[in-house]
């Protein structure tokens, strides 16, 4: 048997002549091409080996594309049955996957096999190459810009991936198959849409010619396990003392605003407050995707909805927020208000239905009111701005606003009493502000953190009613 060596020469030769023999005939043994594998190769032969490379990589692209077709041949419109169960389709479609592959004239390796598998599978019963990333725990948020840009939300900071769709009727495709399950569609007369996935993840889409790079779509992940408000205190986002006080606020039937910016965290914060509802209680929610889990026992989740094609049909959040005023709720808790369903929220909250929560987009405690305001006046109702601040500062008890750092952590940064009217306006009163005098670490993480302003709210006594009391040391401003 020859040397080693003797069978790396013979392998670089071969390498730079693509049609050349091996001078061993050992060479076409087991060892040979593995030895040779190790060692990195010359430049002369860098060339051939990625052309070679290349060709393996368009042999598979069309072994997919052939397997795809005839996997389509076989199952018909079962792959897009809404009816069909999906472990028995998933069971149809890996059985002829194997026995089309099974079929191939030239044999695949197992890794390559696998691959195809894995792909083909994502692509049929998933939604393609951001199957994998959905799958993901890590992974918060799925941005596509375009089939060949996709970006991923993790850690609170964004990261772009490798992975891309084949071309943009690829993905036009995934978005057909997300938005057609619920009943949606997206095209050129329609071409924007709201949906979500069977996991509650939020979907939107948009497509040419409104988006003029090739569609774009987002996916905010659902939590599979909700964060609860211990995972909220070792993250950070606030204090046990803070979640103490947050907790009798909500079970001495306070109304709550939950404000803060897109991805500040807003529904999981109003997620965990609503936790603290009692079980005795009945609790309404209205979403436009429903995705607050509440583990209570009399729980109605309202969700709202968009026209049909013929433009009819469409049920909005004041609807539902109207018409869950006759369902005898205890608690009403809408997922966001960002319309006239405003000035319903507040009729609610001023008309006996304490204990209200909500969610709203703003920059801070004062413009949590404003936006208020001016979502009120969308109604069109013509009201006086004096007669809809004496309504807001009436209604709403406490702000609880939040805010996404650079560092990406969510933090709440204020928590705020809504007082009374003093002139024309609104009194605030900060309860809980976060203190970043402390820095930042070494890997740009704030090290600030909620801390009382030594103020006692003036609603202590509306708690009182409900029999729930707090400790006045919680408002010491040496407490943390």
């Amino acid at each position: 048997m020859s040397s080693l060596s003797d069978r790396l020469a013979a392998a670089r030769r071969a390498g730079a002549d693509p049609g050349a023999e091996p001078e061993d005939p050992t060479m076409l043994g087991p060892a040979g091409p593995t030895d040779a594998a190790v060692v990195p190769a010359p430049a002369a032969a860098s060339g051939p080996r990625r052309s070679l490379g290349g060709r393996e990589d368009d042999r598979i692209e069309q072994l997919k594309a052939s397997v795809h077709v005839e996997l389509v041949k076989q199952l018909g419109p079962h792959l897009y049955d809404a009816d069909m169960d999906t472990d028995e389709l998933d069971q149809r479609v890996r059985s002829v996957l194997a026995d089309v592959l099974g079929k191939q004239d030239r044999p695949l390796s197992s890794s390559d096999r696998q691959r195809v598998s894995l792909e083909i599978t994502d692509d049929i019963l998933g939604y393609g190459p951001i199957e994998p990333f959905l799958r993901d725990p890590d992974v918060s948020e799925v941005m596509v810009n375009g089939h060949d840009s996709i970006w991923l939300e993790k850690s609170g900071r964004l990261v772009p991936v490798t992975a891309k769709f084949a071309d943009e009727d690829h993905l036009r495709r995934t978005i057909d198959k997300i938005v057609s399950r619920i009943g949606r569609r997206v095209d050129e007369s329609s071409p924007m849409v709201d949906a979500r996935l069977p996991d509650g993840s939020r979907v939107n889409a948009v497509v040419p010619p409104l988006a003029v790079d090739g569609s774009a779509l987002t996916i905010r992940k659902f939590a599979a396990d909700p964060l609860t408000v211990a995972d909220l205190i070792r993250f950070g986002s606030l204090s046990d003392q803070t979640a103490g006080f947050l907790d009798a606020c909500v079970r001495g039937r306070l109304n709550v605003i939950v404000s803060g910016s897109t991805g500040a965290g807003k529904t999981t914060t109003l997620n965990v407050l609503s936790s603290f509802i009692p079980d005795d209680e009945r609790i309404v929610t209205i979403e436009d995707a429903a995705e607050l889990q509440l583990k209570q026992d009399h729980v109605v989740r309202l969700e709202s909805r968009p026209a049909n094609i013929e433009g009819k049909g469409a049920v909005s959040i004041r609807d539902l927020v109207k018409n869950s005023l006759r369902m005898r709720p205890d608690r009403i808790i809408v997922g966001e208000v960002r319309d006239a369903s405003a000035l319903d929220m507040l009729q609610a909250m001023n008309t006996g239905h304490d204990g209200s929560i909500c969610t709203l987009h703003s920059n801070g405690p004062r413009d949590t009111l404003s936006r208020m305001e001016t979502m009120v006046l969308m109604a069109g109702m013509d009201l006086p701005v004096r007669a809809i601040r004496e309504q807001v500062a009436s209604a709403v008890d406490l702000v609880v606003h939040q805010t996404r750092f650079k560092d990406g952590t969510r933090r709440i940064t204020h928590i705020t009493e809504v007082e009374r009217m003093e002139g024309d306006v609104i009194t605030l009163q900060d309860i809980f502000v976060f203190d970043s005098s402390l820095g930042f670490d070494r890997e740009g993480r704030s090290l600030g953190r909620l801390r009382a302003t030594g103020l006692r709210p003036k609603f202590l006594e509306k708690m009182a009613y409900a029999n729930v009391t707090v400790d006045p040391l919680i408002f010491a401003t040496d407490r943390i």
